[in-house]
């Protein structure tokens, strides 16, 4: 798989590479785009069906193969919200809006 092939897969699927995309939007994406494609909703083109299996193929294969990093930086990188809590834990504004939750 080239860089290429990926940015084709994800401009297919109306994706972005800067977007943040979960497996899941992925799944919904591709299920979404063979509904509108699919010849009982009045669309004919098997070719789109083919090149859309084929893009969702990829882009999961590139999923799969995905190095994930576990490292705290990373971790709250992705959580943003523990971040402000962690830096903020000893703030009473902080700690009171904890409590209310």
């Amino acid at each position: 798989m080239t860089y290429d092939e990926l940015k084709a897969a994800l401009h297919l699927f109306g994706l972005h590479e800067n977007d943040l995309l979960t497996i899941r939007r992925i799944k919904e994406r591709h299920r979404s785009l063979l509904k509108q494609h699919h010849p009982d909703h009045g669309a004919n083109d098997p070719e789109m069906i083919r090149l859309l299996n084929a893009a969702h193929r990829l882009l999961m294969e590139y999923l799969q193969t995905y190095r994930f990093s576990f490292s705290e930086e990373e971790f709250y990188r992705q959580n943003p919200e523990e971040h402000l809590r962690r830096q903020f834990q000893w703030d009473p504004a902080w700690s009171a809006r904890l409590e209310e939750k």
